[in-house]
């Protein structure tokens, strides 16, 4: 059972990170405040204690914590992540993470975000991407085997990370956009495969026997809905803006 969730409130310049798509509208900052209140509220009514961190002003992407650690039950891994901009960002969680669990690092030339990184129990798969090359990949997945783990390697062909579009939800079943539906790595695992015009909800959060999920996305909601899970949906427009979603917003242990 996840216990714990570290979230950084949005700095004002949150507009001014990377996206690598655009936007007809930049984010609206208030808003942004509005539905990231909400998100932590749905964390917190799941039964996580939040720990909430002050914007890095340096960093506008910085509100996406996730890319910046993956922590599991033995370890918290700070990665070195995979875009420039972003680089010094993974420093200021070693003394928030260092206060539950012992720290290990992904060393350069290894570049790892936590939003490649998807964990299925006691087994993770980690996505190839812009973000995440093969060396720290490996670092990560050695890091993981030493603890007891397994791992595989899986390209990400589409999208920004490869939570972007696989995420775990329980029930041996993974939630995949159609590019990742017909993946080796991924056979062993049931799958409800989203439309295309659905593909955003992929971004789904399994948290202590609840899905969070993006709302707009009626087809996506019925299908979860018949697993039996208790469905959150949550408004994600600004974030999205930013290519963010609901999985980089907080780290959860």
């Amino acid at each position: 059972m996840l216990t714990q969730a570290i979230a950084r409130k949005p700095g004002k310049n949150f507009a001014q990170g990377l996206t690598t798509t655009v936007s007809a509208k930049p984010p609206q900052y208030e808003l942004l405040l509005k539905q990231h209140e909400t998100y932590l509220e749905a964390l917190k009514s799941c039964g996580l204690e939040v720990t909430l961190l002050d914007p890095l002003p340096d960093y506008p992407d910085a509100y996406f914590v996730e890319d910046t650690a993956v922590v599991t039950p033995d370890v918290a891994v700070i990665t070195n992540p995979g875009a420039k901009a972003r680089k010094g960002e993974e420093e200021s969680m070693i003394p928030v993470l260092a206060g539950f669990r012992k720290i290990e690092r992904i060393l350069a030339p290894g570049t790892v975000d936590g939003g490649d990184v998807l964990q299925v129990d006691n087994h993770f798969i980690i996505g190839l991407s812009e973000r995440t090359n093969k060396e720290g990949a490996g670092q990560l997945g050695c890091i993981l085997e030493s603890l007891g783990n397994t791992w595989d390697m899986v390209p990400v062909g589409a999208g920004l990370h490869f939570k972007s579009s696989v995420n775990y939800i329980g029930k041996n079943t993974l939630l995949v956009t159609s590019d990742f539906s017909k993946h080796a790595e991924l056979s062993g695992y049931n799958k409800i495969v989203l439309e295309r015009v659905e593909a955003y909800a992929a971004n789904t959060l399994l948290v202590n026997e609840h899905l969070l999920t993006p709302a707009g996305f009626p087809g996506t909601c019925k299908q979860l809905k018949a697993l039996g899970f208790k469905i959150i949906e949550l408004e994600t427009s600004e974030v999205r803006k930013m290519d963010g979603g609901l999985t980089c917003m907080s780290i959860r242990f």
